[in-house]
């Protein structure tokens, strides 16, 4: 399931790279959500990107953590596994975007793109299944997933009170809330799991 993400995103960015028309049809405009019932931009506006190097690093993460996230939700939930995460894939996209819609949707001119806040889910689902397997950054620093969360969310929630770079930080902040949470919300026992882990650190 994560690859037909992936090639959805890849198509459908592509196309709109090309095409502003569509782009504007599909980008997460709060004022045309909340003025004429747009629903539909939650989920299509996480499907297009802004440029190549936008696309290449939410795909880029989404391949190196979705198939490892989507095979538990199958080892957890069994032939529905795959199922149950591209559901759990789509309410990402809903869910981290939530609160830029309440603070937004009076603001004709606010718009927000990219899969970043989905792809922030999955993220945070691997690090709730092994939070301290080493996390790369920039394929050079290996970190413990569980301190690359924990940084993750400080910066995001700083970078969104601190604003000016266009880059919607809020909606990373709420997917990965979001990431760790649902697969607690099927399989409690991965609160435990995720805690005994924890105590290899000490």
């Amino acid at each position: 399931m994560t690859i037909y993400i992936i090639i959805a995103n890849v198509l459908l960015s592509l196309v709109c790279f090309r095409n502003n028309e569509l782009l504007s049809k599909m980008i997460f405009n709060p004022y045309m959500v909340s003025q004429h019932k747009q629903w539909y931009r939650f989920i299509t506006s996480g499907f297009v990107h802004a440029d190549f190097l936008h696309l290449f690093l939410n795909m880029f993460v989404l391949y190196s953590f979705g198939p490892i996230v989507e095979n538990h939700f199958v080892l957890i939930n069994g032939e529905s596994g795959s199922v149950l995460f591209l559901i759990y894939y789509l309410m990402g996209l809903v869910v981290s975007i939530l609160p830029t819609y309440f603070r937004n949707k009076d603001n004709q001119f606010y718009n927000s793109l990219g899969a970043s806040g989905s792809v922030s889910a999955v993220l945070f689902s691997f690090i709730l299944f092994f939070p301290l397997q080493k996390i790369y950054l920039y394929g050079l620093l290996g970190i413990p997933g569980i301190l690359a969360g924990v940084g993750y969310l400080w910066l995001s929630s700083y970078m969104d009170k601190k604003g000016g770079d266009n880059i919607n930080h809020n909606a990373h902040f709420w997917g990965a809330v979001y990431g760790f949470v649902f697969p607690i919300t099927f399989a409690p026992g991965l609160v435990l799991s995720f805690f005994d882990q924890l105590t290899g650190m000490f």
